[in-house]
């Protein structure tokens, strides 16, 4: 990891906090920005649903954890298992879910825990439980061991340019170098945005650029903004494009500042986005409430792939005390309709979110070829050194508990079809052509032009 990145990693909680608290400041008066994080911002659990099916066996050992999210759809399990009362029902009554100001911060909460003040857990983009487990992304590079329990979504983000460049830069890049380096010669050097370096995000945007042929480490210019102040800064013209989730792409086309390039259900169908993950020690302790959890998450995630349930999913979200944002932007993504800004319409089902089930199977079980792929493109960046794909195999092992979510799924009584029958969901294919076989994870590597990695 280089040098920026540990300056990054290893900037103290106080500066982080600040920097966090100034951007609120700047956003508050920016229409569909989610309100100021503030402790007022975490949710209790609601009393209306009984406890239901939980035998003496299976009763958790706690009824109480405090989660953090995120103000994109991925966090849709998580405040809907609260909300509709499924947390509850699996004995879990006083789950706290905490707005985090950004991934810089969840990170930092998750460090101290939520006896300091913190988060046991939560929502998170890949692969950052094993960055923290293996200290890469803590302060002091402190190992802090966390498990990946369930994925939480499929699909639900997109990667917006300004409208300068409509008509120029679209979902294939091919033929647009030129344009890229004639803005770099002049000076205006083509900026792009995550919401956090080394992880989801930051992947589906140089994922887009590589497969164009252009170089993201090179040619462009990637800057770290947290999802809320995306809008923000496309407004006042720093930046070019952005890679983010949901409803943030789309706020872009909504208020007429940009288009959308892509989707990343575009790049890649029914790709794996982001997970839930909990401290191990707190796991350790409580292994019967991380079940209750999971149970009443994948209760969540099955009334969230009802589209009869989406009007009242997107009523939910955009609450002040979640998104903060009007109820019609998270809608028509949610029903697979985007207006993309640059004259393509897409509507299609099949491009919208899930939680539950997509076309390739079960998008809640945590597929370990999934985790596989992310360690695999970190080492294809530089972020992760090249003896990473050796020991693979074990760091996942230590990480993933799918076996909990099996546990869990069978314990709920859900169908045996919705299990998953093995820890690979097979080959992977891109927009691009390119193949990842989980079995064969070199081969991929081989076959990328454009890597810093040398195989």
């Amino acid at each position: 990891m280089n040098q920026s990145t540990n300056q990054f990693s290893r900037r103290k909680f106080l500066v982080t906090a600040g920097a966090s608290a100034v951007g609120s400041v700047l956003l508050k008066g920016c229409l569909g920005n989610p309100p100021e994080y503030t402790s007022q911002n975490t949710q209790s659990s609601p009393t209306a649903i009984p406890v239901a099916n939980v035998s003496a066996g299976e009763a958790p050992e706690t009824t109480k954890i405090k989660l953090g999210y995120i103000p994109i759809v991925e966090a849709a399990p998580l405040i809907v298992a609260k909300e509709k009362g499924f947390f509850a029902r699996y004995g879990m009554t006083e789950v706290d879910i905490a707005k985090q100001a950004n991934w810089g911060s969840a990170r930092d909460n998750l460090e101290i825990g939520s006896g300091g003040g913190g988060v046991d857990g939560g929502q998170w983009q890949m692969p950052m439980p094993y960055l923290i487990s293996e200290g890469k992304i803590t302060k002091g590079n402190v190992k802090i061991p966390m498990y990946v329990l369930c994925q939480l979504n499929t699909q639900g983000n997109g990667i917006a340019v300004s409208s300068k460049h409509k008509g120029k830069i679209g979902l294939k890049l091919a033929g647009t170098k030129s344009i890229f380096d004639g803005l770099k010669s002049s000076g205006t050097q083509f900026t792009a945005a995550y919401t956090f370096p080394h992880a989801n995000q930051d992947f589906w945007i140089r994922y887009w650029l590589a497969a164009g042929d252009i170089d993201p480490d090179k040619e462009v210019k990637l800057l770290t903004v947290p999802a809320a102040q995306t809008v923000a800064n496309m407004k006042t013209g720093t930046m070019d494009a952005f890679s983010t989730g949901d409803p943030w792409p789309f706020r872009i086309v909504k208020d007429g500042i940009g288009y959308m390039a892509a989707l990343t259900a575009e790049i890649w169908k029914d790709h794996p986005e982001e997970y839930l993950a909990i401290r191990a020690d707190w796991v350790d302790k409580h292994p019967k409430a991380t079940k209750a959890l999971l149970k009443g998450i994948m209760e969540a995630q099955k009334w969230c792939d009802d589209f009869n349930n989406r009007q009242e999913l997107a009523q939910i979200l955009s609450n002040r005390n979640y998104f903060g944002v009007p109820k019609e932007v998270l809608l028509e993504p949610f029903m697979g309709k985007y207006d993309m800004g640059d004259g393509r319409i897409i509507d299609d089902k099949s491009m919208a979110t899930y939680y539950w089930k997509d076309s390739k199977g079960n998008v809640s079980y945590p597929y370990k070829s999934h985790d596989l792929w992310f360690l695999t493109e970190s080492v294809r960046w530089g972020f992760l050194p090249a003896d990473t794909m050796t020991n693979a195999k074990q760091l996942i092992d230590k990480v993933n508990r799918e076996d909990l979510w099996r546990e869990a799924a069978k314990e709920a009584g859900f169908a045996a079809a919705d299990i998953p029958s093995d820890t690979s969901r097979g080959v992977e294919e891109f927009f691009d052509g390119i193949k990842f076989d989980p079995a064969d994870p070199m081969a991929y590597l081989k076959s990328l032009k454009i890597k810093k990695v040398q195989v």
